[in-house]
């Protein structure tokens, strides 16, 4: 079956997708998108994470099918998103062409001409939130999805937005550090 849907703001297509094709493949293998992380393939991570018409979801357990006519938002299109949404909330005319494929894989942190970080992605590096970096992309999702429900998120606000994703490497402290320095940072942008 072919699926048309769109990827970080931008029209695709994908062919010959079998039926039981999760969008975490297509997303990876065929889009070339490696940042959503392929781990316990049952939802249990959180490494896959990707935001679905806004709602961020384990792409491991979505069959590719079901994205048909939607918009996939992964972690190589969070900073364009955060720039749309941004722009969007000062009425300003936003980047309605969103971040191409091969833009994506392009991208580098400081390259000029290129969207900077989101803030949260930013807050991870500035907290060292960032270990071997497996569980951050899932992470990262779910961050920026909890600041733009809610701005001002309580610790405990934080622990059961990010609580279906698991990183073996930390306590977790760093990465709480990380949420709250990016929602105090846009706190002090409005």
């Amino acid at each position: 079956m072919r699926v048309n849907f769109t990827v970080n703001g931008r029209p695709q297509q994908a062919d010959d997708v079998w039926e039981g094709e999760s969008l975490l493949y297509v997303l990876r293998e065929r889009m070339g998108l490696p940042g959503s992380k392929n781990a316990c393939e049952q939802g249990e991570c959180g490494s896959c994470t990707v935001r679905l018409d806004g709602v961020p979801v384990c792409a491991c357990l979505v069959a590719a099918g079901q994205a048909e006519g939607r918009e996939v938002v992964t972690v190589e299109g969070l900073a364009e998103f955060a720039e749309r949404r941004e722009a969007t909330a000062s009425d300003g005319p936003g980047r309605a062409s969103g971040t191409g494929l091969d833009e994506a894989r392009r991208w580098q942190p400081g390259a000029g001409g290129t969207t900077p970080l989101a803030p949260v992605q930013q807050a991870f590096i500035d907290a060292g939130a960032v270990q071997c970096g497996f569980c951050t992309p899932g992470l990262l999702v779910a961050a920026d999805e909890l600041l733009e429900r809610n701005p001002e998120p309580s610790d405990a606000d934080i622990r059961e937005a990010l609580s279906g994703n698991l990183c073996r490497c930390t306590g977790y402290e760093k990465i709480l550090d990380a949420v709250r320095l990016a929602a105090a940072r846009t706190g002090e942008e409005s």
